[in-house]
């Protein structure tokens, strides 16, 4: 094929692109297109679909679960972005030590990443028995009465943000250490000529030539923090889900136990509007802050 041109070559080039974009268009862009589609109708799975314009996003509008739902959803955006980024960027730093046994410890804050989050439900969740759960006891022994957590709506969401927190720190901590490692050492070697301490070695340094890797984690961190949904599923206790609905959530009970696809799909739409909105303007506005000169 190398230095033919004109149809043959591109024919070529189709015919071994073919199965994977067959694949997409069948497995994923027909989908997409369908659920869109969708959106216009009522249907429940076992009778045609009926269209209903745009009824749907009307009903969609004055529906007060899904606005309660998206606001324990930004809720737990506000409280888990900063805390993952800035648990992951202290680990990020104890972590590119040059340490004896650092590749255990490396593996050892990735392990939570790859667990199942059933898993790590059942986990937390005895953690987190007001009764017999670790954490009360810990806060008992210095004095301090432990809430409900799991069992309680006003505290369940932040349980759950805990423990999201925990199982992706790893995550978030791997591309802030691959960003740290890029970092010449050679700007640290004059830093310190010129009687740079670490503070200012971090600040003037460290976080600047960081920010690349903290606006690519801001970004997969802030589009997985709007699809929160294992752990609001499987973590609060029955009479505490009323402050842990989460969007897909929403979307799930809709879908699957409610069989109100069109109506699934429009929450669906919804929900990837204001995540393609929301990283539209943070890769706008990264001009501002993000400094990619090494």
């Amino acid at each position: 094929m190398v230095g033919e041109a004109g149809l043959r070559k591109w024919g070529w080039v189709a015919f071994f692109l073919a199965p994977s974009l067959i694949g997409l268009l069948v497995f994923v862009l027909g989908p997409i297109l369908s659920s869109l589609g969708l959106t216009l109708f009522d249907w429940n799975l076992l009778k045609d679909p009926k269209f209903i314009g745009l009824d749907n996003f009307e009903e969609l509008y004055h529906d007060k679960d899904f606005w309660i739902a998206f606001k324990h959803t930004l809720t737990f955006i506000a409280y888990y972005i900063p805390s993952v980024l800035l648990t992951a960027l202290i680990t990020a730093l104890l972590l590119n030590q040059r340490l004896r046994g650092v590749s255990f410890f490396r593996t050892a804050f990735f392990v939570p990443v790859v667990a199942s989050w059933v898993v790590v439900a059942v986990i937390w969740k005895w953690i987190f028995n007001p009764r017999f759960g670790l954490l009360n006891f810990l806060l008992a022994k210095i004095g301090i009465e432990g809430p409900p957590w799991l069992f309680d709506p006003d505290t369940a969401l932040y349980a759950i943000i805990i423990t999201s927190v925990w199982k992706d720190t790893g995550f978030v901590a791997v591309m802030l250490l691959a960003g740290l490692q890029n970092i010449p050492e050679t700007y640290y070697e004059a830093a310190k000529i010129d009687g740079a301490h670490s503070w200012q070695r971090l600040r003037y340094i460290t976080l600047p030539l960081l920010t690349p890797s903290i606006f690519f984690a801001l970004i997969i961190s802030l589009i997985n923090s709007f699809q929160v949904f294992e752990q609001a599923w499987l973590m609060p206790e029955r009479f505490a889900r009323s402050g842990t609905s989460v969007v897909v959530e929403q979307i799930v009970r809709n879908a699957f136990s409610y069989s109100r696809m069109g109506y699934a799909a429009t929450m669906s739409w919804v929900l990837f509007a204001v995540i393609f909105a929301i990283t539209f303007i943070q890769i706008r506005l990264q001009k501002r802050w993000v400094n990619y000169d090494i």
